[in-house]
Order: C-alpha cells, then sequence, then structure tokens
C-alpha cells in the first residue's frame, strides 16, 4: 500500500515546469505587444491631432446653447479645443450659438432655418430640464443621449429695490402664496399704500421660470408640500382652484418674456410703475440683467433677487446631445466627450463665474448687484416629464380658453398593441380622459373618422359627455383621414371663436385610404380658409406607419405642427405639449 501511495505522489509532482513558462511568457509577449500598441495608437492620434492631420479629417460639433450659459461654455469648448481633441480619427473643432430655446425646439420639430441660424446643431443646451421633456414629447428620435445637467439656478423673485426691502422685511413669500398676495396687495408685507402687489407670469410653455414658480405652487398641495406634483394631482379640486388662482391673479398686460418684464422694471422703478410688481427668474439670469451681459448695457437701477421660503425650484441646465440624419456616430460621441469635459471641476468654475451654481466650488461672481446667492437648503422635487407638459396645457386653457376639435383614427390598426400591455386606442382614451378631467375652461369636441361624437362646446358643460364620447371609441374601418379632417375643419371653422386658440388636433397611425387624395384635401382646406379665421390643425402620428409627409404639408398649410408618438404610452405627453402652445 506504502508504495502505491509513493507512486501516486510521485506522479503528482512529476508535471514538467517549462511549459507552464513558455506560455506565461507567450502571454507575456502578446500583453506587452497589445499595451504597446495601444500606447502607441494613443500617442500617433494625438502626434495627428496636434499636426492637424487626422486620419479622417475635421468634424465640427455644433453646440446651440441658452443665452443664460452660452458665453461660459464657448470660454469652456475654447479650452478643450486647445486640447486639440480626437474622437474616431477626427479632430473636433467645437462652435458653440447662443440662442433662445424656444427657436431651437421650434426649428427642431418643425423647419429648420439654416439661413437665420445656420446649420443644425448636435447638442443642446438649456436653461431647464422642461425645454428637453418637450423636445421628447413631440418627437424622442431626436434625443441622442439621456440629457445631463452641468449647472444649477434658483428660481426668485425679482423686483425693484423698494419693493423688494418690503418683502425681506416682513415675514417673506412661499411661491404657495401668490394668489394670496395679489389678493391683500401689498398691506402684506406693511405697505398698503402701494396697492396692489401683481406678479408677472410670462406663458410657462416658453419662459422656464415661470413654469418652474408654477410647478412649485402646485407642490404646496402634494403631501409635504415638496413635490413632486403628478397628473394624478391636476386633477384635484385644490390644485385646480390654485391654478385657478395664479391665472386670475395675473396683471392685466403680461410681457411676453421674463427679459421683458425685467427690463420694463427697470426702466421704471417706482413699485407698479410697470403695471406689475415683481416677476419669477432665474438667478443667473437677474445677473445678466443687472450686469448688462444680455444687451451690453448695465441697467440704471439693478432689480433685486428675493427667494422665496420652503421647496426652491430650480433650473438644471441639462446638456442633450442630438440624432438625427445630420449627426453622425464621430459628432455624438464628441458631444459626450466635451459634456464630460464641461464636469470636470476646473471646468466647472468657468460656469460659476459666469453666474450659475456648480458642487465643483461656492465661488460667485463679482460684484453681483441685487443679488444675494443665498443657500439652497430644500430643493423642489420637480415633476416627471410628462406631468411638466400637462402643467403647460392646464395653464394654456386656464389663462385664455381654447377651442379644440379633437379628431381620432377608427381604423382597425388603432386595435393594435401599443406598449405596456395595451392597445393604441387605449392608450388614446387615457390621454383624453386626462384632458378632460384637468381642464378648467376652454371648449373641446370629439370626433372619430366616421361621425362627430361630442359637438365643441364648453369643457365645465359637457365634461360627462366628453368622457362617454371617449370611452366609447373603438378601433373599426373607417380610413378615410382626409374627408373627415376636410369635414372637421369645415365645422371648426364655422364654431371659431375670435380671441381664442382654435385648433384640430389629429391623432392618427397610418395613412389615408380612399375618400379625398392630398392635392384634393389642400385644395379644399384653401377653399374653406377665411380672412380673420386662423384654424390650425396638428397632427400626433402614432406609430411607424402614420405618413408623416403628408401630414407635414398638411399642418403647415394651417400653421399646426407634428409630433411624434413612438408607441401609445408617449400619446399623452405629445397631447399636453401640443396644448400648451
Amino acid at each position: 500500500m506504502s508504495r502505491h501511495r509513493a507512486l501516486r505522489t510521485k506522479v503528482r509532482r512529476g508535471i514538467a515546469k517549462w511549459p507552464v513558462a513558455v506560455v506565461s511568457l507567450v502571454v507575456l509577449l502578446v500583453l506587452g505587444w497589445l499595451g504597446w500598441s495601444w500606447v502607441g495608437g494613443v500617442v500617433e492620434r494625438r502626434a495627428a491631432a496636434q499636426a492637424g492631420d487626422c486620419d479622417q479629417g475635421e468634424a465640427l460639433l455644433r453646440i446651440d446653447a441658452a443665452p443664460s450659459v452660452a458665453e461660459a461654455v464657448r470660454e469652456v469648448a475654447e479650452r478643450w479645443s486647445a486640447q486639440r481633441p480626437v474622437v474616431y480619427d477626427h479632430c473636433i473643432r467645437v462652435e458653440v450659438q447662443s440662442i433662445d430655446s424656444e427657436m431651437v425646439l421650434q426649428g427642431l420639430t418643425q423647419q429648420w432655418d439654416e439661413e437665420k441660424f445656420g446649420a443644425k446643431p448636435h447638442a443642446w443646451i438649456t436653461d431647464s430640464m422642461l425645454w428637453a421633456n418637450r423636445l421628447s414629447a413631440q418627437n424622442h428620435a431626436l434625443i441622442g443621449a439621456v440629457p445631463v445637467s452641468i449647472a444649477a439656478s434658483p428660481v426668485l423673485l425679482a423686483l425693484p429695490e423698494e419693493g423688494a426691502q418690503a418683502l425681506q422685511a416682513g415675514s417673506g413669500f412661499r411661491w404657495t402664496d401668490l394668489p394670496a398676495m395679489a389678493g391683500e396687495g401689498w398691506a402684506r408685507f406693511g405697505k398698503p399704500e402701494w396697492g396692489e402687489l401683481k406678479v408677472a407670469m410670462p406663458d410657462p410653455a416658453a419662459n422656464a421660470a415661470t413654469a418652474m414658480a408654477v410647478q412649485s405652487a402646485l407642490a404646496g398641495a402634494s403631501p409635504d408640500r415638496r413635490g413632486p406634483v403628478t397628473t394624478d394631482m391636476l386633477a384635484l379640486d385644490p390644485v385646480k382652484s390654485i391654478m385657478s388662482a395664479l391665472v386670475a391673479a395675473k396683471p392685466e398686460h403680461t410681457p411676453a418674456s421674463t427679459w421683458e418684464a425685467m427690463a420694463l422694471m427697470a426702466d421704471k422703478p417706482q413699485v407698479n410703475a410697470a403695471g406689475f410688481s415683481a416677476v419669477p427668474v432665474f438667478e443667473v439670469d437677474l445677473y445678466r440683467h443687472n450686469t448688462g451681459k444680455d444687451n451690453g448695457a448695465t441697467p440704471l437701477n439693478p432689480l433685486y433677487g428675493v427667494a422665496a421660503g420652503g421647496p426652491t425650484p430650480v433650473a438644471d441646465f441639462p446638456f442633450t446631445a442630438l440624432a438625427g440624419d445630420w449627426v453622425d456616430e464621430a459628432q455624438l460621441r464628441a458631444a459626450q466627450a466635451f459634456r464630460e469635459f464641461l464636469q470636470k471641476p476646473s471646468e466647472q468654475q468657468v460656469l460659476a463665474r459666469a453666474g450659475l451654481r456648480v458642487e465643483a466650488t461656492t465661488e460667485r461672481p463679482k460684484p453681483s448687484p441685487g443679488i444675494r446667492w443665498a443657500s439652497m437648503t430644500e430643493q423642489l422635487v420637480p415633476a416627471d416629464a410628462n406631468t411638466t407638459q400637462q402643467i403647460s396645457a392646464a395653464w394654456a386653457a386656464a389663462s385664455g380658453g381654447q377651442v379644440v376639435t379633437v379628431l381620432v383614427d377608427s381604423s382597425e390598426s388603432m386595435g393594435r398593441p401599443g406598449g405596456g400591455g395595451r392597445s393604441r386606442v387605449e392608450w388614446v382614451k387615457q390621454a383624453l380622459t386626462g384632458q378632460v378631467t384637468r381642464s378648467l375652461s376652454g371648449s373641446l369636441g370629439l370626433w372619430d373618422f366616421s361621425r362627430e361624437l361630442v359637438p365643441t362646446g364648453p369643457v365645465g358643460t359637457k365634461r360627462q359627455q366628453l368622457l362617454d364620447g371617449i370611452g366609447g371609441l373603438r378601433p373599426g374601418e373607417a380610413t378615410q383621414l382626409y374627408g373627415s379632417l376636410a369635414a372637421v375643419y369645415e365645422k371648426a371653422l364655422a364654431g371659431h371663436q375670435d380671441g381664442k386658440r382654435n385648433r384640430v388636433v389629429v391623432v392618427v397611425d397610418g395613412p389615408n385610404e380612399g375618400g379625398l387624395t392630398l392635392a384634393q384635401l389642400k385644395s379644399r382646406l384653401a377653399e374653406l380658409r377665411e380672412p380673420g379665421k386662423d384654424v390650425a390643425i396638428s397632427f400626433i402620428a402614432l406609430g411607424p406607419d402614420a405618413q408623416r409627409e403628408p401630414l407635414a404639408e398638411i399642418a403647415e398649410l394651417t400653421g399646426g405642427t407634428v409630433s411624434v408618438a413612438e408607441d401609445g404610452q408617449a400619446v399623452d405627453a405629445a397631447l399636453g405639449q401640443l396644448l400648451s402652445d
């Protein structure tokens, strides 16, 4: 037995060592060669960049940025370009254009004006995620990568000096107090002789500071009063009451933009001399206004920013890489690389010196008249992408009222899966039900491809009839889009209401089949049009089978738009965004 044990031991110990050594040496040589090749490739690419002779030539990275941040981003871009970055063997050259976010959104989703704005951007930096949400709601395919915040700026209330001193001397205010402040006037702050206290609220669909202030006011109805606002909340009576009160508290003549409101108050520094007392504004925009960075002229009378109590609404300045047939892989990757460079501590300091808030430093620009740079102890939890669209739509309906006739595709294809285990028509019904439930005012009507289901009329008196009509929508065999649209347009013109936004909204998932041709429809629409009666036709193209080109022709002819919903789940946000304009 001992001999057998000795033999087994001898066999285990007798494996030759030289093959292992040879294999190890070969592995080391291969790894060394690979490492040397990689390092050599990097060195060669850097050398090529420094020589200005990249293998694939130069690639332009075009970035459109909101005026609030464009100057700082341009400085960072120059620093990055000085390093001669190379992406996919392309030398990257960066151009940064300062342009209002509303113009970029309109150009990307409708028709880009190259003569006015140059070529389309490959990346977009806005002042608020609200803009990226709107782009996603209209056509999610244009989002090349998840937007990432590069800086922040809180929302303040901007006032002339005397007004700011009165607010700060008292007990302060919360955004939820705005309706009460309008009712009590300046007596609330010990200045009854000043009369009314009106806060200008430029359209939240085009002014992100207003949108954030409204969202913060509505968040006061949430359980912990810090948000987020949800779509379900918007249907609650207390939240509807807050929205109605905010709209009712607006001054009679509200400026179109935050910047216009600031200019009016700076020119007339006495309290209420501009026709209102204050306006919500991003801190960075107030800094730029008071230092003359927007128009080159420093105002004689700076405005003063007052922070509201409670959770602070904050602009997040997202960097959004775009996608489209004008963006190639190198430009998409270059956009992401530049975004990462922007987030470096050294580059964040550039943004801080421009009046933005960043995590890397507490440095603030000097001088900064009218701004205290108060610390943000608690931030508002923002609403999700869909809810932000619904808030703007509810505001639009409450503030001016709209006359909307909805035409829903009733072809058989609407019964196909629309995502999330539900059919397309089920998602459409949910979106329309939400609009009816949340609407404070305005008129709404409902058609399908075969008939008028609910005549257009005030939502307040037709709410149940509309809900019943929506509940009865069923996929069938009606496929004549153009014929149905001609009938709806004619009826909408007959019921046109002066002074309100009159529109037809069409939800369609396939092509027109039978009846009028596109040329015949366009001719019929031209015949029906009446001077002074504008009725825009806008489309939500649902799914991949909707023919977008003819829809775009019809929309352009009537002043409407085309939104793209990849599946049924995207209809709600697309409808909310459309109705917020």
